[in-house]
């Protein structure tokens, strides 16, 4: 069985020979298992593809994406499923955190029947921003986007072929890997494992970066328009209530001075709630915009050993060749 390692590289010139190697490792000491790579560069400016093509030169079944730009994590993710052939797919990092000496336990957790399998950490290895910041994902992500609650993420996965295949379907700019997921399966299966220390450097998510991320969720939920319609019902029927009251404390203290104070202090919240509620339809504007103006959720400068979709390659040659009457005859040529 053919498992796709998938890669997503930024700034690990110093570690992605490693990372590969050691996974090559894992598997030669496997009888059922092999394993192919597709490395993607995410617009590093270091010699990160550069590595990948060496290592792509001396191991065949090594495949190196150079993307034009830095477009992200996630959409690094979804180039490289688009290179993939295995049976299984499987997820990691390049900074030695994801292990290669934990793959074949998500690897036979799969076994057991799962579309999807993600690797969780009983005892993370994270700066306390990033700790802070996962636990903000686990509940966002349980309420918008139906996360099962038994079931905790990671950016430690594997997933089947059939998986793969509706996932690449997606073609917005703006990907969050796991919301696509929880759209495909909910068959999803936990495994244990060992988190490890960084070899090098530190994160790249800056905290713009990170913000930037979770509202990738929004392309995924309409959670955010339905809290802002409560938050508008309950402004507007707060505000009715007080108006009452204050129309009633009139009509019983006649004498008494209606301050200015509280008036201003009313129209401040009000006002925050209807830029806010603004800010999150301007949000949903915003990228339906950019998706109408097909921004690309990738540019591909080069590539090294890419099989990209031969079984599609094929059958569009058939697609063409076929005409009226000799469909069968561009299939045996094909």
């Amino acid at each position: 069985m053919l498992i796709s390692i998938v890669i997503p590289c930024y700034y690990s010139e110093k570690t992605i020979r490693k990372v590969t190697e050691m996974v090559m490792a894992e598997f030669a000491a496997q009888d059922k298992y092999t394993c192919e790579f597709v490395l993607v560069n995410d617009g590093s400016s270091d010699g990160t593809y550069r590595e990948i093509h060496k290592l792509g030169e001396e191991y065949p079944n090594v495949c190196g994406v150079n993307l034009m730009r830095n477009f992200g994590q996630h959409n690094a993710l979804m180039a490289a499923l688009h290179y993939t052939n295995g049976d299984y797919i499987l997820g990691m990092d390049d900074d030695m955190q994801t292990h290669p000496s934990q793959i074949f336990k998500l690897v036979h957790k799969m076994e057991e029947g799962f579309d999807l399998v993600y690797g969780i950490y009983p005892e993370k290895k994270n700066s306390p921003l990033k700790n802070l910041t996962s636990k903000l994902n686990e509940v966002t992500s349980r309420v918008m986007l139906k996360r099962p609650k038994e079931i905790r993420s990671s950016n430690f996965w594997i997933i089947t072929r059939k998986v793969r295949d509706e996932v690449v379907k997606y073609n917005s700019f703006n990907p969050y890997i796991d919301g696509i997921f929880y759209r495909v399966t909910h068959n999803i299966g936990n495994v244990e494992v060992e988190h490890f220390k960084r070899e090098y450097g530190t994160s790249n998510y800056t905290l713009k970066k990170l913000v930037n991320l979770w509202l990738a969720y929004w392309n995924f939920s309409v959670i955010p328009l339905r809290i802002s319609f409560f938050l508008g019902m309950f402004s507007a029927f707060a505000g009715a209530v007080i108006a009452l009251l204050v129309v009633i404390n009139k009509m019983i203290h006649p004498n008494m001075t209606v301050g200015w104070s509280s008036t201003l202090c009313v129209m401040v919240v009000f006002f925050g709630l209807i830029l806010m509620v603004l800010g999150i339809v301007g949000e949903y504007l915003g990228k339906i915009i950019l998706i109408l103006n097909d921004t690309p959720q990738y540019i591909v400068r080069e590539t090294i050993n890419s099989r990209k979709g031969l079984k599609e390659q094929i059958q569009s040659l058939v697609a063409a060749a076929s005409g009226p009457g000799n469909g069968e005859d561009a299939k045996t040529s094909v």
